[in-house]
C-alpha cells in the first residue's frame, strides 16, 4: 500500500513537474511568438515608412528635365541675339539682314511668297522692314520671355515649343556668316524634337493623358549618337594628329577662344595629352553604341557623354555647343534614374508615383481619341526622322564626310562634327589705329583695339564666358588663318573704326580713341601667339601670352581710300568725321 502511495505521489509529482515544464514552454513560446509578432510589426511599419520608389521605363521626369534644358539653351541663344544682332545684322550692322532678304526676294522673282519662304524660312518676311532693329529685338525678347517661362516652371506645350523653334529659325536663316556655326542647326534639331515631348495645349508638368513617347525619347538618343559619331569620324578621317595622338598638344592653345583653364591644361605632361586623345576616340566612336545595349548601358552612355561635355566646358569657351550636347544625353535616363533631382512627397515626383501606383493597381486610363491621334503623330515623327536620317548616315559612312551640314531647309536632321583639323599655331589679327598724317612715318604712334574676348593684350587674362558667345570674336579666329580678301568684312570693320562708329565699337572691349578724335588710319597686323610658360619671367610679369609679329594682315587704310571699295560692295560709306575737314 505504501508502495502504491509512493507510486501515486511520484506520479503526481511527475505530472506536476510536467505541467510546470509544459507551462514554462508555453510561456516561452508565447514570449517568442509575441517577440516575432513585434518584429514583424516593426518590419511592416518600416515598409510603410519607406517611400515608394519610381519604376523604371517611364520618362515623365525625364521630359521635365529635357524641356528645362532645351529652354535654358534657347534663353542663352536669344540673349546673345538680343545683345549682338543689331550690330551684326541690324539696320546699320556689318551684314544687314534687310539687304540679304532683298537679295533673296530678287533671286526668287521679286515676290514675297512660298518660294522666298522656302529659300529663307523667317517670320521677318511678314514684318515691317522700316525698323529692322525693332523686329530683331522683338524676336529676341519674346524668345527670352517664353524660354524663361519654360525654364522656371518646367511646363510647356506644343504651341510654346513651336513658337521658340520658329523664332530662332527666323534669326538663323537671316544671320548669314554670323550664324554659320554647327550649333545653330543642332539647337534647331533639338528644339524640333522637344516639340513632340509636349501635349498640344495642356500646361502641366505631368499631363496624364499625354505620356512621353518612347519614340520621341529615342529620337533624342539617336541625335546624341549621330553627334558623337560625326565628331569622332571626322577626326579619324581628318588631321593626322588625331591618328598619331598629338592633337591635344595644340588644341588648348589654338582653339577659337581659350579660357583660363586652357592655359594650364595646355601645359599638361605629354602622356596626359595622349590619354586625352585616346579617351576622345573611345567616347566619340565606341561609347555611343552603348545606347542600344539596354537600360543600364544606355545610362552609362549618357553619364559618360555628360561628363565629357563638362570637361570640354571647363577647358574652353565653345559657346553653348557643349551645353547643348548635354541635352540629348539626358534622354538616356528614365524616371528611376532622375528621381533624385526632384523633391519627394510633392510636385511632379509625387504625381508620377501616384500615377504608377494606380497603374500597378490596374486603374489605367482608357485611351481616348486624342491619345490615339497622338500615337499616330509619334509614329509619324519616327518615320520622318528615319527618312531624313538616310543622307546623314550615308554621309557618316562616306570617306568624303562633311560636317555641320543640313540636308533639308528646315534643319530637322543634320550632320555634325568638330575640329576635324587642328591648327598648330595660333595667329591673331590686331586692329591698330593712328592719328598721324602719314601712316609710313616711323614716328607714328599706333594704338590697339581690344576685342571682348579674343586674345589681344598679352597681359589680359583669357575670358570665361561659356555658354555665352561673342560671334565677332569667334569669326576673327577664322579670319586670322585666312586673308582679308577671303574675309572682306574685316575691311568693313576697319572703315567703321575710322568713323568711330558706335555700332561696331559696342562689340569691342577697348577703343583707344574713346572720347577723342577718330583715327586717320587703321591697319591690321598679323601676330603669332603662344601661351607663356608658368614659372618663367614672362609669367611673373603677368603675361598670359607671348606674341611675335608675322607681318601686315591688311595695309593702312583711310576713309577716303575706302570709298570705292565700299561702293563696289554696296556698303554704306561711313561719314568722314568733322575733325578731318
Amino acid at each position: 500500500m505504501s508502495s502504491n502511495m509512493a507510486a501515486t505521489v511520484g506520479s503526481t509529482d511527475t505530472s506536476v513537474r510536467k505541467r510546470r515544464v509544459d507551462s514554462s514552454k508555453a510561456e516561452t513560446n508565447s514570449a517568442n511568438s509575441s517577440k516575432n509578432n513585434e518584429e514583424d510589426t516593426g518590419r511592416d511599419s518600416e515598409k510603410e515608412k519607406k517611400p515608394p520608389s519610381l519604376q523604371t521605363g517611364t520618362y515623365w521626369l525625364t521630359r521635365i528635365v529635357l524641356l528645362r534644358a532645351v529652354a535654358f539653351i534657347y534663353f542663352v541663344a536669344f540673349s546673345v541675339a538680343y545683345n549682338q544682332n543689331k550690330q551684326l545684322i541690324g539696320e546699320h550692322g556689318l551684314l544687314p539682314c534687310k539687304d540679304y532678304l532683298n537679295s533673296v526676294k530678287r533671286y526668287v522673282g521679286g515676290k514675297i511668297g512660298a518660294a522666298a519662304l522656302a529659300y529663307t524660312p523667317s517670320i521677318l518676311w511678314f514684318l515691317n522692314w522700316s525698323d529692322m532693329d525693332a523686329n530683331l529685338d522683338a524676336i529676341a525678347l519674346l524668345g527670352m520671355a517664353v524660354s524663361g517661362f519654360v525654364l522656371v516652371t518646367g511646363m510647356a506645350n506644343m504651341v510654346i515649343m513651336v513658337a521658340l523653334w520658329v523664332l530662332y529659325h527666323s534669326l538663323v536663316n537671316v544671320g548669314q556668316l554670323w550664324y554659320s556655326f554647327g550649333w545653330e542647326s543642332q539647337l534647331l534639331e533639338t528644339g524640333f524634337l522637344a516639340i513632340f515631348l509636349c501635349p498640344v495645349w495642356t500646361l502641366s508638368q505631368v499631363p496624364r493623358r499625354c505620356p512621353p513617347s518612347l519614340i520621341c525619347i529615342w529620337t533624342f538618343r539617336w541625335l546624341i549618337v549621330r553627334i558623337m559619331l560625326g565628331a569622332g569620324l571626322i577626326k579619324i578621317r581628318g588631321d593626322k594628329c588625331w591618328r598619331d595622338l598629338t592633337c591635344m598638344d595644340y588644341h588648348y592653345e589654338t582653339q577659337p577662344v581659350p579660357n583660363p583653364m586652357s592655359y594650364y591644361m595646355h601645359r599638361s605632361p605629354w602622356w596626359i595629352h595622349r590619354f586625352e586623345t585616346l579617351s576622345n576616340h573611345f567616347i566619340e566612336l565606341i561609347v555611343p553604341f552603348f545606347a542600344f545595349m539596354g537600360r543600364r548601358m544606355c545610362a552609362v552612355n549618357g553619364a559618360i557623354q555628360i561628363l565629357f561635355q563638362v570637361v570640354l566646358i571647363v577647358s574652353g569657351n565653345l559657346s553653348f555647343l557643349n551645353w547643348l550636347t548635354i541635352v540629348p544625353s539626358l534622354a538616356c535616363f528614365d524616371d528611376a534614374s532622375l528621381g533624385f533631382l526632384f523633391r519627394s512627397g510633392r510636385g511632379a515626383k509625387k504625381a508620377v508615383l501616384d500615377m504608377q501606383s494606380k497603374e500597378a493597381a490596374g486603374r489605367n486610363l482608357k485611351p481616348n481619341k486624342g491619345m490615339l491621334i497622338r500615337r499616330v503623330v509619334n509614329v509619324s515623327l519616327g518615320v520622318l526622322i528615319g527618312y531624313l536620317s538616310i543622307p546623314v548616315v550615308m554621309n557618316l559612312l562616306s570617306s568624303r564626310q562633311v560636317m555641320n551640314t543640313s540636308f533639308d531647309p528646315l534643319r530637322i536632321v543634320n550632320t555634325y562634327g568638330a575640329f576635324g583639323s587642328i591648327t598648330k599655331e595660333r595667329t591673331e589679327v590686331i586692329f591698330q589705329g593712328t592719328q598721324s598724317q602719314d601712316p609710313k612715318d616711323p614716328e607714328a604712334i599706333w594704338e590697339e583695339y581690344q576685342f571682348l574676348c579674343k586674345p589681344g593684350d598679352v597681359y589680359r587674362r583669357p575670358c570665361l564666358i561659356s555658354p555665352y558667345h561673342y560671334r565677332l570674336d569667334w569669326l576673327m579666329w577664322f579670319a586670322a588663318f585666312q586673308t582679308y580678301e577671303q574675309s572682306e568684312w574685316v575691311i568693313h570693320i576697319a572703315g567703321r573704326l575710322l568713323a568711330n562708329d558706335s555700332t561696331v565699337l559696342s562689340l569691342l572691349d577697348h577703343n583707344p580713341f574713346q572720347g577723342g578724335d577718330a583715327p586717320r588710319w587703321v591697319r591690321g597686323e598679323h601676330f603669332r601667339y603662344k601661351f607663356s610658360q608658368p614659372g618663367t619671367a614672362s609669367a611673373a610679369q603677368g603675361k598670359w601670352w607671348l606674341r611675335k609679329r608675322i607681318g601686315a594682315y591688311f595695309p593702312a587704310v583711310d576713309l577716303e581710300g575706302l570709298r570705292g571699295y565700299f561702293q563696289s560692295r554696296n556698303w554704306p560709306h561711313p561719314h568722314i568725321p568733322h575733325n578731318r575737314n
